[in-house]
């Protein structure tokens, strides 16, 4: 990895409004208020969240305590023959520490999905060799909880001390802590409760499964170190502040969406990282921003992003000015949250809060508390190996193929909308659905993104109900080869799974959205099916 990564925000490196949004920011000291964590910083209404979630502008030293236990502990491990390690999180809790272990080059199983697929495969691992985290604020996660049941069965069934392969991370208090502590799990980990999850690269969600199966995280907490005193300096020169500036002066141009392409960085899987800080920090009140990652520097969305769209390059300093540095990863992590917070000042909101992420969690409760509401839905139409759901009135009367429900589904997209395709499946053996939303940005002419759900609905989930409301939606749903049950609950993982595409689409159509599901009946054949068909998709007036 290079030994200094740079920011450029191609389309506005020197526009006028940013530069005027620079010299606001630092007249009014920003930078240094924020590291001091000042909770006024975001107006009266933010203030008592803002209150209790400012405590990761120190990390790089509060954090330093953690080294010495995570350092003992995966030592006490590979004693003990101890070398897997799985980790079960969502959001904050699994993608800074999948950034961390993918760019260090260490393996780290990541259980962040409710497919049975994927489990059962994490599952089918040398039991013997595996210790499982459990990363959570309060535990109370469902995907998160339903990954600790299923592995502590499956412990127990092999003949090995379940507690004795359980370690947590969550907040003091919570009800994760009383429980595993009763329970005598090997190693309860506190993280800072001062944090947001979206936050929380540098702290025990970050440090703890990243450390354990092998990164250097001091490494991490120096380089952040290196990067604060820029961080917090009320300068002109501040790259937080120059990034914050930026955005914000795009985004009151028209220009809402914010296309990331790495162009060498050495950072695997910061665009994901990135997504989940930006849309939930501040998609919110119908406005913010939405990030695009994309497959690189040529891609559809970056190389003919339009004037809804801002592009971000990250990668190896140049001979050109970069807009910002950052130094390595540890760096690249407080550089993006300082901006971050910087925006929502600018948005005017408050960057702390996720207002309409519990609505897609109470919508998939209540089918949980009803099982087979999903599956008395009749489908609109049957197309091979695809059954076809539309959730609103947006679909013709008489559309019979998916290529015409793509179609359909393009069209209903405003000018300068976008198209958000949601893949409810494995997304190792499913892999291959990703390559929708490079087919589709391609032919649609639209800003077009790709989350793999649930994990997508901790992240930009929050933006498609609280930011502009533009977006039209894909959903891919399947059926499944494998039965993972719950211990201890009335479903399965195929059932929760389900359940939680069905919520979350609700919640879109009841906000005016249109949804499209489109259920695989067959994956592997259904994805060929749907592949195929978005390649004869074409927006009106694009080509």
């Amino acid at each position: 990895m290079s030994d200094v990564i740079s920011v450029e925000v191609v389309s506005s490196p020197n526009d006028d409004e940013a530069t005027a949004l620079v010299t606001e920011l630092v007249n009014a000291r920003v930078a240094s208020k924020l590291t001091a964590q000042d909770p006024t910083l975001w107006g009266p209404a933010a203030e008592s969240e803002s209150a209790i979630r400012l405590s990761w502008t120190t990390l790089h030293e509060t954090s330093r305590p953690l080294l010495a236990e995570i350092d003992a502990l995966r030592a006490d491990l590979r004693a003990e023959g101890i070398d897997r390690i799985v980790l079960a999180g969502m959001g904050g809790s699994s993608l800074a520490p999948e950034v961390i272990t993918a760019t260090a080059g260490v393996p780290l199983v990541v259980l962040d999905t409710t497919d049975p697929g994927q489990v059962a495969d994490a599952l089918a691992g040398d039991l013997s060799r595996t210790l499982l985290v459990v990363s959570s604020k309060s535990g109370s996660t469902v995907e998160t909880d339903s990954h600790r049941r299923i592995f502590e069965k499956a412990f127990t069934d092999a003949g090995i001390d379940a507690a004795s392969r359980l370690v947590v991370v969550t907040d003091p208090g919570s009800p994760l802590a009383e429980s595993a502590t009763r329970a005598g799990y090997r190693k309860v980990f506190l993280a800072d409760p001062h944090v947001g999850g979206r936050y929380s690269a540098l702290t025990a969600f970050g440090l703890v499964p990243a450390g354990l199966a092998g990164a250097d995280v001091a490494a991490l907490l120096d380089d952040a170190a290196q990067a604060a005193t820029a961080l917090s300096d009320d300068s002109a020169d501040n790259p937080a502040l120059v990034l914050a500036a930026a955005l914000g002066a795009a985004h009151a141009r028209g220009a809402e969406k914010v296309v990331f392409a790495d162009t060498g960085s050495g950072v695997k899987g910061f665009p994901d990282w990135v997504e989940q800080l930006i849309a939930e920090s501040t998609g919110k009140d119908g406005t913010g921003l939405l990030p695009v990652a994309v497959e690189g520097p040529d891609a559809p969305g970056f190389a003919d992003a339009g004037p809804d769209a801002t592009t971000v390059a990250v990668g190896p300093t140049t001979e050109a000015a970069a807009l910002a540095t950052s130094g390595r990863l540890g760096g690249l992590f407080l550089l993006w949250e300082y901006a971050t917070a910087m925006v929502g000042r600018v948005l005017g909101i408050n960057p702390f809060d996720q207002p309409d992420v519990e609505a897609a969690k109470k919508a998939a409760r209540s089918l949980l508390d009803a099982p087979g509401a999903g599956a008395a839905q009749a489908p609109a139409f049957t197309d091979g190996p695809v059954q076809v759901y539309a959730g609103g009135d947006w679909l013709p009367e008489g559309t019979a193929t998916v290529a015409d429900a793509l179609r359909a589904l393009v069209a209903a997209a405003p000018e300068y909308g976008y198209l958000a395709v949601q893949a409810y499946l494995d997304r190792l053996d499913d892999a291959s659905a990703a390559v929708l939303r490079p087919e589709l940005a391609r032919r649609a002419g639209l800003q077009t993104t790709f989350g793999w759900g649930p994990r997508f609905l901790h992240s930009t989930g929050q933006y498609h109900k609280g930011g502009h409301q533009n977006g039209v939606f894909l959903q891919l749903t399947g059926d499944s080869e494998v039965t993972v049950e719950v211990p201890g609950r009335p479903y399965d993982l195929g059932t929760l799974q389900l359940a939680q595409a069905l919520g979350d689409g609700q919640v879109l159509i009841e906000r005016g959205r249109p949804v499209l599901r489109l259920h695989l009946t067959d994956r592997a054949a259904g994805l060929v099916h749907v592949v195929e068909a978005s390649q004869r998709v074409a927006r009106e007036g694009s080509s």
